[in-house]
């Protein structure tokens, strides 16, 4: 028995017979329609992500399997919060709030890549990449979630297996998101008017001196990085 593995990347639910899977697959006489079908059942869930695929085919009774990589947990959670990245403060600027049903389907999806044993440790692992990106759960910050996860308050949706959202939970999801957004510009703005007042007043100062200053502020990097750029600190070095 021989067996060969085609390894492709195709956008969730619309992989094709054309390139790159076609051509790979056609040489090796396995019905083609039916692979295609079948990736795009096992992908539809991550509809929009890029999704690595083998197909494993038995040259002999072309007969295929199909295993699935997954992307990553953050990339899983940037999509689920329909937000187009995660916070650059995580630890005080928040993005987007996601419900448990949300990370119970993220910790499904990653299952087999989690380090915990069971589906109530995988949610942790999820919540705790949430923490690492400004995404809170069920209005709460991680840390709390995580608190009341191990008090069980969510041990009936992770038993059932609870990934789906009423379009009530989807419109509050929304109405949060849009809020947190502009939380999130006012928060920068003050940022910002401050990181200006401070490198106003020290403009005669080294670098390292304003940015310790800022950072003294509570600047985030993202706003010193672009107010203070590292090109000022080399074109000062060239004058001396």
């Amino acid at each position: 028995m021989t067996k060969q593995t085609i390894k492709i990347l195709v956008e969730g639910g619309k992989a094709t017979a054309g390139p790159p899977l076609g051509p790979a697959l056609g040489p090796i006489g396995v019905n083609i329609g039916q692979v295609v079908g079948d990736i795009n059942k096992k992908t539809e869930s991550f509809k929009g992500m890029q999704i690595p695929v083998s197909v494993i085919v038995d040259t002999d009774t072309k007969e295929f399997e199909i295993e699935l990589g997954t992307p990553p947990a953050s990339a899983l959670i940037i999509k689920e919060a329909g937000i187009e990245k995660a916070s650059s403060n995580p630890g005080k600027d928040f993005v987007a709030d996601l419900k448990i049903q949300q990370i119970i389907k993220i910790a499904k999806m990653k299952e087999g890549a989690l380090l915990g044993r069971t589906l109530k440790e995988k949610v942790k692992e999820i919540i705790g990449t949430a923490r690492a990106m400004g995404v809170m759960v069920e209005g709460l910050k991680a840390g709390e979630a995580i608190k009341l996860v191990n008090e069980g308050k969510f041990d009936r949706e992770i038993k059932e297996e609870k990934t789906e959202l009423t379009e009530e939970e989807l419109k509050k999801l929304e109405a949060e998101k849009k809020k947190l957004a502009e939380e999130l510009e006012k928060k920068r703005e003050k940022y910002t008017a401050t990181a200006n007042e401070i490198i106003n007043a020290m403009k005669d100062k080294p670098r390292n001196q304003i940015k310790a200053k800022l950072i003294e502020a509570e600047i985030p990097d993202v706003i010193i990085n672009e107010l203070l750029p590292e090109e000022e600190e080399k074109g000062k070095e060239e004058g001396k």
